[in-house]
């Protein structure tokens, strides 16, 4: 693929300017009549918002999904969803090998970029094990909430739903059709059914994890030896950021529920978080330590190479990592006995102050612009840039300044930070004289 000056779209350019195409064209598809229940025309700004956020897998919504939109317009989005969650590259990779196109060395490249991938061997082959993957999880997830929803809502609808939302929570989307029982009211219907919170926790969990991670749990089973050392911090980092979590919730938030539900929600409100946008509670019932845990939360998000947004557990390791190095004055972080190399704690330090950037500033401008509350905008705002969906309610009121604001944050959240500036960077590798070591007091 070329550029207009005629020169080849690099990986980053080319999974920047297909979720841009996947979003206009699933905007203005909700901008026609038939997109809603009203048969009325979308304006732009909502149907762009609503695309964005489908596209980009996060959740945040300014029209209710059941309610609002027609069964074209949810189709759309679920579509937007699907492609988003699986990524732009690999659909297209995945069409190509259907239609028994060659797969180029540069459609390759892309699609490593896209993945995570470690090299670029056998992609063609990992893009059909996503594939498959996907449709499996999705499928079982659907098939198992659909007695639930078949009981609640009938035959059809309970259909319907379970396959939207079971692909929106693999997906780690957040978009639900629950607007029957009450406006953007989310799962909170179901805060102490076990099969609908069990069967969501393993979709968002599953689609969170990162496709590579996958790989290894086929090709290695239980001998966790076995793993890459990125599948064993991953796998580490999901125990700890769900138990520790979830037991805070269980003795502070939840402690005048019934024990069946509290359990439940404290477990949920562990995992969705990290970065499926689903809630079994209302978030302005929460305490501000409560808050600011699903903040953190949210801004760590999944694994790198999967459906979910967020930093990065990896990121925020690799930190961690090189933070407890300095403690001990190591020549270099390490993660399960294997170093860590300069260049990917530069990557962690990059990313992490983009998105750090990229919150608070989206925060303290919706703040100013609206008049609201910081805690509100910095709880929207994380939201957005980590792709999660979770939300205390003041989305569907916002102008269009603040909107705009969200829309490029989510975008930027889900391309990535390094993917925008990259693709902005082109192919430039300057290489600069080094310059006179000096040494500067930090601390």
């Amino acid at each position: 693929m070329q550029n207009r000056t005629g020169k080849r779209l690099t990986g980053p350019q080319v999974i920047l300017l297909g979720f841009l195409v996947m979003i206009l064209i699933g905007a203005l598809l909700l901008c026609l009549p038939i997109a809603t229940k009203d048969r009325q025309a979308t304006p732009f700004i909502d149907s762009l918002f609503t695309a964005v956020s489908a596209g980009c897998v996060t959740g945040l919504i300014v029209k209710d999904t059941q309610t609002s939109w027609s069964l074209f317009g949810q189709i759309v989005i679920i579509v937007l969803i699907q492609i988003g969650g699986m990524g732009v590259i690999t659909m297209t990779t995945f069409f190509s090998m259907l239609t028994g196109k060659n797969i180029g060395i540069r459609s390759r490249a892309a699609m490593q970029e896209a993945v995570s991938a470690p090299n670029i061997g056998g992609i063609a082959k990992l893009t059909g094990f996503i594939v498959k993957g996907t449709i499996l999880f999705e499928g079982i997830g659907a098939v198992l909430v659909m007695p639930v929803l078949i009981r609640d809502f009938g035959v059809a609808k309970g259909i319907w739903y379970s396959v939207f939302m079971s692909i929106s929570a693999f997906c780690n989307a957040g978009f639900d059709l629950m607007g029957s029982t009450g406006p953007c009211s989310s799962l909170t219907y179901y805060a102490d059914n076990p099969v609908i919170n069990i069967v969501f926790m393993f979709l968002i969990l599953t689609g969170g994890l990162g496709f590579l991670t996958w790989a290894d749990i086929k090709t290695y089973g239980l001998k966790f030896k076995r793993y890459s050392t990125q599948s064993k911090v991953i796998l580490t980092s999901e125990i700890f950021l769900i138990l520790i979590p979830a037991i805070f919730f269980f003795l502070r938030e939840f402690s005048d529920v019934p024990m069946k539900a509290r359990i439940l929600e404290s477990l949920f409100c562990a995992v969705s978080p990290r970065t499926a946008g689903f809630n079994t509670i209302d978030y302005n019932d929460f305490s501000g330590a409560g808050i600011a845990l699903t903040v953190i939360l949210m801004l760590i998000g999944g694994a790198p190479g999967s459906t979910a947004g967020g930093m990065k557990i990896t990121t925020v390791a690799v930190l961690w990592a090189a933070m407890i190095s300095v403690f001990k004055r190591e020549d270099s972080p390490a993660l399960f006995r294997r170093r860590i190399g300069y260049d990917v704690i530069q990557s962690a330090i990059a990313v992490f102050l983009l998105d750090l950037h990229l919150f608070l500033i989206g925060s303290v401008a919706i703040s100013v612009i609206e008049d609201l509350p910081l805690i509100q905008t910095i709880f929207e705002c994380a939201s957005a840039v980590a792709t999660v969906g979770l939300t205390m309610g003041i989305t569907s009121s916002l102008g269009a300044a603040s909107k705009l604001i969200l829309i490029f944050i989510m975008y930027g959240g889900r391309v990535g930070g390094l993917t925008l500036v990259f693709a902005a960077t082109g192919r430039t590798n300057a290489i600069h004289d080094k310059y006179p070591l000096d040494h500067m007091a930090v601390g």
